[in-house]
């Protein structure tokens, strides 16, 4: 428990040097044109809803139902490891509960900041995606990284909290990718067919 609490902590320290980056990007990067898109962007990943949808798609054609199932899979490992287990066990505030000034262009988030479950899903999905099919997967990666900076423009995440989601993201995806194909002849054979799909 000690080193739990080490770990809150440093969080606390940061948190200051991050409203900068945030306060940072509002200032130079913020525009009436990103206003609109960004909430949009961020829906994309709320409850994994883009994901769904590309699972759901996956399932329909039977060439790809395991890495729909893959897919599936990463995402309720993350949903457990980030949102259940993480978040209410570090229980970091959110940036606009630290700056209330600021005035967020989407409601309040219902659950604590770290570590963005957003950015985790986005990555996780975006990562299985990338192994198993390299067409679906570089766009996917591209949309995750979108969705992953709409939460620091938006303002409902610090750095840390995007950065970490997105590694935890990314080495969940690969660990389920991988212990759907232990064999690594079976893997590449399976990553080269897909890439040709």
């Amino acid at each position: 428990m000690n080193e739990v609490k080490e770990v809150v902590s440093k969080f606390h320290k940061i948190t200051k040097k991050e409203i900068a980056i945030l306060d940072w990007l509002q200032e130079h990067v913020r525009s009436d044109a990103l206003d609109v898109v960004m909430p949009l962007v961020t829906k994309l990943g709320s409850y994994g809803i883009v994901w769904i949808i590309i699972i759901i798609y996956l399932w329909t054609k039977k060439k790809y139902r395991k890495d729909g199932l893959i897919l599936a899979v990463a995402l309720i490992i993350g949903l457990l490891i980030g949102n259940i287990t993480l978040k209410p066990l570090i229980r970091r505030t959110r940036p606009y509960d630290v700056n209330t000034a600021f005035e967020l262009l989407i409601p309040e988030q219902v659950d604590f900041s770290f570590p963005s479950g957003h950015s985790l899903s986005s990555f996780a999905a975006a990562t299985v995606l990338f192994l198993t099919n390299k067409k679906l997967g570089i766009p996917a990666i591209m949309l995750a990284s979108s969705i992953a900076f709409s939460r620091l423009y938006l303002y409902v995440h610090y750095l840390s909290d995007v950065v970490g989601g997105s590694i935890m993201g990314i080495v969940i995806g690969y660990a389920t990718v991988k212990c759907f194909y232990r064999k690594n002849s079976g893997y590449r054979t399976k990553k080269r067919k897909m890439g040709k799909g």
